[in-house]
């Protein structure tokens, strides 16, 4: 047992003799089951649930009001300021809580594959699976750099720990807090892993604008003549899926960097949505659940061990976070060149948006800044069902700095690198949620080869009248009525009434942007 007592420090912690840096998979894998963390899947991989937090918890996340980054900080109902004070006193009452444990765990490792650029981190786990989670999500070291890595921003995970609102200051008996300045990520009271990815994403996106590179949540592969795709979208909306492409090298799926000299990985792994997954739709995925791999609250049979994805009994919110080496088709180290295609991926539930529409570079702008989807069920508390939501740059959850900041370099870039961008619709068709269907995803992984090849460049399209996009009318592979929502609907007029309903949504969250060009502005819907 630790033997550290109410003025433990981090560096109390990190040299005691209970706690294990860097260990092995197969240890970690022991270590989660004598501890009676988690259980085994009949592929091998670490089952762990996750109990009352089965997704992010948005409402408990705070940033501390520091003067060095205070005036940086786009402070409001996302970026909520936390007493430096309070902080001070709740992170020592966390580390006196974990100096009580029999063990903890520690991975050492790096945020961003360009070597130029990466962030050089440590995970504090008071979970052994958290920690093998941890190991799989970021840059693993090699043997030489963890023996001079210095880590330059810690996150403390501490599920164990539960705040007390009216003396911590906090929401809720959980807690998520960055400190720039302690560079110091605070973590209690929930047990779901996502919160230790996506905190290091929040601080890689206030550090990387800052040294000119623009930060993104978005999947990224590369073709075999080296051309780059990107691939924008919240959480469900396909990214992990589409760039998992046999026919294409995966940079990553979910955060990168887009410096001068092309694209990087922010990360060393995967995490991906597994409900309803299938050997058939998602084979990648699918042979990606194997030992080492850990699996987030999917159900597994009682005898046999299989997992259930189709059962989201536990939550909607079922994952797998694996090592990107587990997928065959990478391109090793994470970077590639300067991208060729943009796709903004959005989850209509309205059913209204085309599958596919070719974006000028002010409907880019104008998408990019809308950030539409539908938030889908589990992916944070409190959301049963698909709800329409607007999240700047589509990851408004995970910006600390004003959104002009990601928008204009992506602009700039756009421009500089003559990039095709494209807005597919990943959601519902021939009506909205609850009538009509989810769109097929081999329609979906055809337009997004079409794009990707170029051969939607010279179709003639035509111009929905609400939303202004412009429609390929032929697409290999997908029937042309496919392509027009309306023709999908069994009564056009439901349909129009639903559109123009979405298209005033549209209008009214743009409205918060004053300083956007009119140009831009002007590419949104037409209603």
């Amino acid at each position: 047992m630790n033997t550290v007592d109410s003025t433990t420090t981090l560096d109390n912690l990190l040299n005691n003799a209970a706690t294990h840096e860097n260990l092995p998979v197969p240890t970690l894998v022991e270590k989660a089951l004598l501890r009676n963390e988690a259980i085994l899947s009949s592929t091998g991989a670490l089952r762990a649930t996750t109990g009352k937090y089965t997704g992010r918890s948005p409402e408990d996340k705070f940033i501390v009001d520091e003067a060095s980054s205070r005036g940086k900080i786009d402070w409001g109902k996302i970026n909520k300021p936390f007493n430096e004070e309070k902080f001070d006193k709740l992170y020592k009452k966390v580390l006196h809580y974990l100096g009580q444990q029999e063990e903890l765990f520690v991975f050492k490792g790096f945020a961003g594959a360009d070597h130029a650029y990466r962030l050089p981190i440590q995970v504090v786990n008071e979970f052994a699976w958290h920690n093998l989670f941890a190991r799989q999500m970021f840059i693993r070291p090699t043997a030489e750099e963890l023996k001079g890595l210095d880590a330059e921003f810690t996150v403390v995970s501490a599920p164990g720990f539960q705040a007390d609102p009216e003396v911590d200051g906090t929401n809720s008996e959980t807690f998520i807090i960055i400190s720039f300045e302690k560079r110091i990520v605070l973590i209690g009271g929930t047990e779901y892993a996502g919160e230790i990815k996506k905190s290091i994403f929040s601080v890689m996106n206030y550090i990387l604008p800052e040294k000119g590179i623009l930060s993104m949540h978005c999947s990224a592969n590369v073709g075999q003549e080296g051309d780059v795709a990107l691939f924008f979208g919240l959480s469900g909306t396909g990214k992990t899926t589409l760039s998992a492409d046999p026919h294409r090298s995966l940079i990553g799926d979910d955060e990168h960097g887009w410096a001068n000299t092309g694209v990087f990985n922010i990360e060393g792994g995967c995490y991906a949505k597994t409900i309803n997954l299938s050997q058939e739709k998602e084979p990648q995925i699918w042979d990606a659940i194997r030992f080492g791999s850990v699996l987030e609250n999917v159900v597994l049979d009682d005898v046999t061990r299989e997992g259930n994805y189709d059962d989201g009994s536990l939550t909607e919110n079922t994952r797998a976070a694996y090592p990107i080496q587990a997928i065959p088709n990478i391109i090793q180290p994470s970077v590639a060149g300067h991208p060729n295609t943009i796709i903004f991926l959005t989850a209509d539930a309205f059913g209204v948006l085309p599958p596919i529409s070719k974006l000028t570079k002010e409907q880019a702008m104008y998408h990019f800044l809308s950030g539409y989807t539908s938030k889908l069920a589990g992916t944070e508390r409190g959301i049963t069902s698909p709800q329409a939501t607007f999240s700047t740059c589509f990851g408004a959850p995970f910006l600390p700095l004003e959104a002009t900041v990601y928008a204009e370099m992506l602009g700039e870039k756009i421009d500089h690198h003559e990039v095709e961008v494209y807005l597919v619709n990943t959601g519902w068709s021939g009506g909205a949620y609850g009538t009509g269907k989810r769109m097929n995803l081999s329609y979906t992984r055809s337009m997004v080869q079409a794009a990707l090849q170029g051969e939607l460049k010279s179709v003639e399209t035509v111009t929905d009248p609400i939303f202004g996009l412009n429609i390929p009318i032929h697409c290999p592979g997908v029937p042309d009525q496919v392509l027009q929502p309306k023709k999908t609907w069994n009564n056009p007029e439901e349909y129009v009434l639903k559109a123009k309903e979405l298209a005033a949504q549209f209008n009214d969250n743009f409205s918060k942007f004053n300083n956007v060009p009119a140009e831009i502005k002007d590419a949104g819907p037409l209603v």
